[in-house]
């Protein structure tokens, strides 16, 4: 009760301080520049993390505050996802607001990715959210219409500019099943979702980019089928986003699996995206092994030496700071707290 109490203070004071720096919220900042790549990071597990005294240390082994270790290690745009109705309200839209404010104040750019559920939505569950479990499809439109319109609302009033939005999180197989599932020949129920839901970007935030986000960058297959659908059903949307964890555990080996074979051909599927469908392409989630930092520096150096900036836009690696002990994640590119060799090329690399 006290946490709740002392967090609702908090949010008090934000909004209250946003509402003297702007009574109307911010003008709209402007689209991106086209020569903008993103080397960002999705950290919204951060907030929930420092609740449980977790902390982030830099090199030399000063304390930093998770979004400033962000910037020190050259990163220049966060990613936060949203969930509707959370059971604990991390990733809610109080939780948003703050992350987002404190983002914004640093001077990164700015990703929300909406999820549409009240907890992950993936390839292989996109559960409505309990309040609308008894939606049809026009209850269904109406709540991600007004859902989508409320959290950016929300942050616009608050001073937050925003610059890209994701309708849905890991598509491929549609959203909000089973009404919004695509399979087959099939995404028509899942194109009008999207649809309202790029049209409630544009409302609140018209220079936003509205991201399409799938996963298994390295199946061109699955890509071309997901991407011609969309063709097909006249889906509006201004990014193709990918997901690529090239190197999953194999029990068969007892070990990960090289990352070499797929991820260069995410970097071919990129390239082969952008020119099928001429629309730029951005890696919104990817990971590595957490337990060997030197593969994981060697994969994100690879796609940094072999795409460029006129078609891809950025890369947001998911949940950096998170670590077995801390998250029970194995992915990220942190160890004690602190950074690994993981993210040197984060630093390193001008497109």
């Amino acid at each position: 009760m006290r946490k709740t109490f002392l967090y609702s203070i908090s949010l008090a004071v934000l909004l209250l301080s946003s509402a003297c720096d702007s009574k109307n919220g911010p003008e709209d900042d402007g689209p991106i520049a086209e020569n903008f790549f993103a080397k960002g990071a999705d950290i919204s597990w951060y907030t929930e993390m420092a609740s449980k005294g977790y902390k982030f240390y830099n090199s030399s082994d000063q304390v930093r505050e998770c979004p400033v270790l962000m910037k020190e290690l050259g990163f220049n745009a966060l990613r936060f996802r949203v969930w509707v109705n959370p059971s604990d309200k991390w990733c809610g839209e109080e939780d948003l607001l703050v992350k987002c404010r404190k983002a914004q104040e640093l001077g990164f750019k700015i990703m929300v990715d909406f999820h549409y559920s009240d907890s992950w939505a993936d390839p292989g569950k996109q559960n409505v959210p309990a309040e609308w479990a008894d939606y049809d499809i026009n209850g269904l439109l109406n709540a991600v219409k007004n859902h989508t319109t409320d959290i950016l609302t929300s942050l616009k009033n608050a001073g937050v500019n925003v610059s890209w939005v994701q309708v849905g999180n890991e598509v491929t197989n549609g959203m909000l099943w089973e009404t919004g599932r695509v399979q087959g020949s099939t995404a028509g129920a899942f194109a009008r979702l999207f649809n309202v839901g790029a049209r409630a970007v544009r409302a609140v935030y018209p220079n936003a980019l509205v991201v399409v986000h799938t996963d298994n960058a390295w199946n061109y297959d699955t890509q071309e089928w997901f991407y011609d659908l969309m063709a097909n059903n006249v889906v509006s949307y201004d990014i193709m986003g990918l997901s690529l964890y090239p190197s999953y555990w194999d029990d068969s080996i007892k070990d990960y699996l090289n990352w070499e074979e797929k991820t260069k051909a995410a970097v071919a599927n990129i390239k082969a995206l952008n020119a099928r469908y001429h629309k730029p392409v951005m890696l919104v989630e990817f990971g590595m092994p957490a337990s060997n930092p030197s593969d994981a520096k060697s994969a994100l150096a690879y796609i940094f030496d072999n795409l460029t900036e006129d078609y891809f836009k950025g890369i947001f690696l998911w949940e950096p700071e998170a670590e077995h002990d801390r998250n029970n994640y194995d992915y990220g590119a942190f160890d004690g707290g602190k950074p690994t060799d993981a993210l040197i090329p984060i630093s390193r690399y001008r497109l």
